[in-house]
């Protein structure tokens, strides 16, 4: 299985990539462009351009060049903000961060000097809180195993718990295997465990669903940012179900949207997709517990 086909995010901006930032500033008005704020913001903060910090950290060690990318986000991204930090408009326009985007620049950096990335949603953390898959972390392979990359981490390769990831049988939770480093030499799944080769990290797809997810989520007056109004549970339904025909595969969209449909009255509608959305939880391993609570309040 192939990796994500988000390479070269910083250095050329392709289709995939320009499809990530175009879809942000398309909800964001009045932000500087997303490159060149990202080019000259690194300028000022390192002294020398990205391109030949790239090349640079590309002759490097890769386990010295990964932490360096860490550095790159903490410093140019230095707000967390759970309610716009997923946006590449937002962090051009006032440095936030939430943990999606940070995962996909890390994830272009690393691409950028040569090294096989890609991006995982979590549910499980180090400490061993769950949640249900709306963290998303950088991952890094090589021959000795996959490390995991967390800006909201304070070091380096943490030991995620619970990673969400492609297999040969589809999409499902996974129980990671760590080396002392951290590396991870293997995934734990409902089938056995695997070694990293068959893994792979989120598709495309999938990951821009993660984006309009987060939009809907995050709607004002929507589902759950705030009192819900007839404005705002409109766009998390419109965000959500982008989402969903984006990747019908992602059971958090499909999850997120049950609730929406019965806030605005819609009970039957609500409970198919919350049926839908337990199905691929079941699928791919674990159904988190509000998963059957949503389907109770209906």
């Amino acid at each position: 299985m192939s990796v994500i086909p988000i390479p070269r995010v910083l250095l050329y901006l392709p289709s995939v990539s320009a499809t990530l930032v175009r879809g942000s500033h398309r909800e964001v008005a009045g932000a500087p462009p997303f490159l060149p704020w990202w080019e000259e913001a690194f300028r000022r903060a390192f002294p020398e351009d990205v391109r030949s910090a790239l090349n640079r950290q590309a002759h490097a060690p890769p386990l010295e060049s990964a932490p360096w990318a860490l550095r790159v986000i903490k410093r140019l991204l230095p707000r967390f903000r759970l309610e716009e930090g997923y946006e590449f408009a937002y962090a051009a326009l006032k440095g936030e961060r939430r943990c999606l985007l940070p995962a996909v620049l890390v994830q272009g950096m690393l691409s950028s000097m040569g090294l096989t990335s890609g991006v995982y949603t979590v549910y499980e953390s180090p400490e061993g809180k769950r949640s249900n898959l709306g963290h998303a972390v950088a991952v890094l392979r090589l021959g000795k195993g996959d490390y995991l990359m967390d800006p909201s981490e304070p070091t380096p390769f943490p030991k995620h718990r619970g990673p969400f990831v492609a297999t040969p049988k589809g999409l499902r939770f996974a129980e990671p295997q760590h080396a002392p480093d951290g590396a991870i030499v293997g995934y734990r799944t409902r089938e056995g465990t695997l070694t990293p080769d068959p893994v792979a990290p989120l598709s495309f797809p999938y990951l821009r669903s993660q984006f309009y997810y987060y939009r809907g989520e995050q709607a004002k007056g929507g589902v759950f940012r705030g009192p819900s109004t007839p404005e705002g549970l409109p766009r998390s339904e419109a965000m959500l179900r982008k989402a969903v025909a984006l990747a019908p595969e992602n059971p958090l969209a499909q999850y997120v949207l049950g609730p929406t449909l019965r806030k605005e009255g819609r009970l039957e509608e609500a409970r198919v997709t919350l049926e839908r959305a337990r199905r691929l939880y079941e699928t791919a391993g674990f159904v988190p517990p509000g998963v059957e609570a949503a389907l109770k309040r209906l």
